[in-house]
């Protein structure tokens, strides 16, 4: 199977305008990702998806870079352009602002698209920050490993441990941490962008509940890694004293 590794990247952000260029460690942003994706054995390439000459003009340096069109609504939309104008046969959709990316978990949800239309990955829930922030999108699969549901909210809900600590509820049920990664079949990429935003899309701001409103199946591979994101300019110092760790 021939598989595309396409990371979307856009210069404007309202938190952090210009992050995928944003030096760390004495490389852009984007770069480390694109090196860490590389390291992965089920890629058969790996491509930048931009809209901004600035980042292709950098990325150039070290991958395949791709210009697309600046009115994509979700990094899905965006590499769904790149997609429809290259032959493969899967696609991941891999962020652009997590440089300590594991090649492993790439080749995890890789895999999972064997038999599955799509794939995505989730690790443990371990902290109580993480199981109140609705910026920790969780999920809940079924027992063939399929997504059942993605939520901002704390999901699912223990009704006999409600008056319990957040430690005790995080003790009582293995809560998932969806991370932000996906795969896709080509044919099943091309088809989810022609679907409208869907009403729990719209409700949630989450692109992958899209699918599963229309009939997408979603297999969830369970990884121990953890996202380490840049989301903010103070996180770039955290994350460089991680890769020198």
């Amino acid at each position: 199977m021939k598989i595309l590794g396409i990371i979307p990247a856009r210069y404007a952000s309202t938190r952090f305008s210009g992050k995928p260029l944003k030096p760390i460690a004495g490389k852009p942003l984007i770069q480390h990702v694109v090196e860490q994706c590389k390291k992965a054995g089920s890629l058969s390439e790996v491509i930048v998806a931009t809209d901004d000459t600035r980042i292709w003009e950098a990325a150039q340096n070290f991958c395949r870079v791709e210009m697309t069109r600046d009115d994509h609504p979700s990094g899905s939309d965006r590499i769904a352009e790149v997609a429809a104008r290259c032959e493969c046969d899967a696609v991941l959709n891999i962020q652009g602002d997590e440089p300590l990316i594991d090649p492993v978990v790439i080749d995890a949800v890789a895999a999972a698209l064997t038999g599955n239309e799509m794939s995505t990955a989730a690790t443990p829930i371990k902290t109580p920050a993480d199981y109140d922030n609705p910026n920790v999108v969780k999920v809940i699969v079924n027992a063939a490993g399929r997504a059942l549901y993605f939520s901002r909210r704390t999901i699912p809900y223990l009704r006999d441990a409600a008056s319990r600590s957040v430690a005790e509820q995080l003790a009582a049920f293995p809560f998932l941490k969806h991370l932000g990664i996906y795969g896709y079949r080509r044919e099943t990429l091309l088809r989810l962008v022609r679907f409208p935003v869907s009403p729990l899309e719209g409700a949630e701001k989450l692109e992958q509940l899209r699918a599963l409103e229309n009939g997408i199946q979603i297999a969830v591979v369970k990884v121990d890694y953890d996202s380490v994101g840049v989301d903010t300019p103070e996180d770039v110092a955290r994350v460089e004293k991680l890769l020198q760790a």
